[in-house]
């Protein structure tokens, strides 16, 4: 078939299965989060866990949950870790080394996912589903709960400040969402052949008749929730280019789908809540258009031409699966780059330097295209925020969204939670290159021992901007296992994490205590082209300004070679 035909088939098929669950998954999320029932499994959870589901929260209250709550899962995952050698199930696989250990825990507490380890050789078939595939849901109900209170923000008038009860959101993102989802999206990917299975592996005869070790896992259970949860960490090495995790060239749309699934419906989630689905339909349409740019870009990137000798020997289709072809390879980079999932069917280190800086780009945007589970909601509202203020201060109208007025302690907040992921970037990016011989950068693979290759640089910015926008993808050239990555990379994910939801929640606080106006006479529309293309111009100039001086040190500057 031909490859443009092929790609609009593949992308049609996408868009149509998101508009067909669009309206009736968006609109289910939005009554799980009003609803003033509890199910008997909800129910048996808050006894057992000693929640008070009626009891509602500040924000500082709400934070201190997700902050506990979080910390308790690194420290659990930490020990699982260390202590594996001696579980059952374990393969014989010792426990895991102190630095790969604290930055596991970090990746998939954050739901980064970021892997400086080989999953058949690392972690054991007890250490990955009690583990690693917990967190996965747990992760993605977090960002699910931090964006609802920050709806609730909009939506409620409280003299007190309440915008929830962290509790009771995180067991119904959970139980009513991630959980039924998930079983579904296995069971499809298990008709697709995707393995499930406990057992270590087993042994096989190459053509070459060298004997090769097999692992097994149970595979599908943890795929459907590392795309549905925009986690992105493979139980195999080889992440979605495995044929155990994605067989088919079905399988790899639907693992796509999966992934772009929740964040997309949750625009509309947000204007079923707050009344007015031409908002939604706003923020949706500046995802789709920065999603549809990039991907014409690493489309057209990665099918042009590199000249004929190249292209006759293959060229463009180095690191790619045959199965999937560089229609598939391009449309999965781009949505696992857009949705801070950061799972990998094709080396994204093998990209052209345009298609790779399109696929970096599209994390430094922030992840909101259409970004994570809960994440890319928050960080369009946190940037739709400032779109209002500076519009608002452009035409001389009144600074208020959805209702609310927008005064100094809302623009702080806003600011403060854009501000952190490019200051981790580019501290983390300088240091390591500055001090290559220290923090173990020594180049790329392409150009060993030289730390100021061109795409060494872009090594390492992509590797700080994956984790600090808790994506967990990476260029597989650069070795990250040294104490400084390990360490560093792991912080970034904790920050980059943490410390935008904590200011995403006080803007939240914020909002709530704040009066709805009477009319909205005077100020800014919120909705429909002017405003979207408002959003969208501020979503590109906050990435062109930020990061323009270093991507034109990295892959603009290798593409122009």
């Amino acid at each position: 078939m031909n490859p443009a035909l092929l790609a609009g088939l593949q992308i049609a098929v996408v868009i149509a299965v998101l508009a067909l669950l669009y309206v009736p998954l968006g609109d289910y999320m939005a009554r799980v989060f009003e609803s003033a029932r509890h199910t008997r499994v909800e129910i048996l959870v808050y006894r057992i866990c000693r929640i008070s589901p009626g009891v509602e929260q500040t924000w500082v209250g709400y934070a201190t949950s997700v902050l506990g709550f979080s910390a308790a899962g690194v420290l659990f995952l930490y020990v699982l870790q260390r202590i594996q050698g001696v579980l059952p199930m374990n393969g014989g696989l010792a426990g895991v080394s102190p630095a790969v250990a604290f930055n596991t825990a970090v990746s998939f507490v954050s739901n980064t996912n970021w892997q400086s380890y080989v999953p058949e050789t690392t972690m054991s078939n007890l250490t990955q589903p009690l583990g690693l595939a917990v967190q996965n849901f747990l992760s993605a109900a977090v960002g699910l709960a931090v964006a609802v209170a920050l709806v609730r923000g909009f939506v409620r008038v409280r003299s007190g400040g309440e915008i929830g009860n962290f509790w009771v959101d995180l067991t119904r993102g959970t139980v009513r969402i991630l959980l039924p989802l998930s079983f579904v999206i296995a069971l499809i990917l298990l008709t697709q052949g995707v393995v499930q299975s406990f057992s270590t592996g087993f042994s096989s005869t190459g053509l070459d008749g060298t004997l090769a070790h097999n692992a097994l896992a149970p595979v599908a259970s943890q795929e459907a929730i590392k795309e549905l949860g925009t986690n992105g960490g493979g139980i195999l090495a080889a992440n979605s280019a495995h044929p155990f995790e994605n067989p088919t060239p079905l399988s790899n749309v639907v693992q796509i789908i999966a992934l772009l699934l929740i964040p997309v419906c949750l625009t509309r989630t947000f204007g079923t809540m707050v009344g007015s689905r031409r908002q939604g339909l706003t923020v949706l349409a500046v995802m789709g258009a920065l999603w549809g740019g990039l991907l014409a870009v690493t489309l057209a990137a990665e099918s042009g031409t590199r000249g004929v000798a190249a292209q006759a020997a293959g060229a463009m289709m180095e690191g790619k699966e045959v199965r999937f072809g560089i229609p598939g390879s391009a449309l999965f980079a781009v949505s696992t780059t857009g949705t801070s999932t950061g799972a990998v069917n094709a080396a994204h280190d093998s990209l052209s330097p345009l298609g790779g800086g399109a696929v970096l780009l599209n994390m430094l945007f922030g992840e909101i295209a259409p970004g994570g589970v809960g994440t890319g909601l928050y960080g369009m509202l946190v940037l739709a925020i400032i779109a209002v203020f500076v519009g608002g201060l452009l035409v001389g109208r009144t600074p208020e969204f959805l209702g609310k007025k927008l005064g100094r302690r809302e623009i702080t907040m806003a600011a403060l939670s854009v501000l952190v992921m490019p200051a981790l970037v580019l501290l983390g990016t300088s240091i390591t290159v500055i001090l290559g011989s220290t923090t173990g950068f020594q180049g790329n693979s392409g150009d060993p021992g030289t730390p100021g290759s061109i795409h060494g640089f872009t090594e390492v910015l992509y590797a700080y901007a994956s984790a600090a926008n808790n994506n967990g993808s990476s260029f597989g050239g650069l070795t990250v296992t040294s104490d400084w990555f390990q360490t560093s990379l792991g912080l970034a994910m904790l920050f980059g994490r943490f410390l935008p939801i904590v200011f995403v929640l006080a803007l939240a606080g914020s909002l709530v205590r704040s009066r709805r106006t009477a009319t909205d006479a005077g100020t800014l529309p919120t909705t429909g082209p002017l405003f979207g293309g408002l959003l969208l111009g501020t979503a590109v100039l906050v990435a062109a300004l930020t990061f323009f001086p270093a991507l034109a040190l990295g892959p603009i500057a290798e593409a122009m070679q």
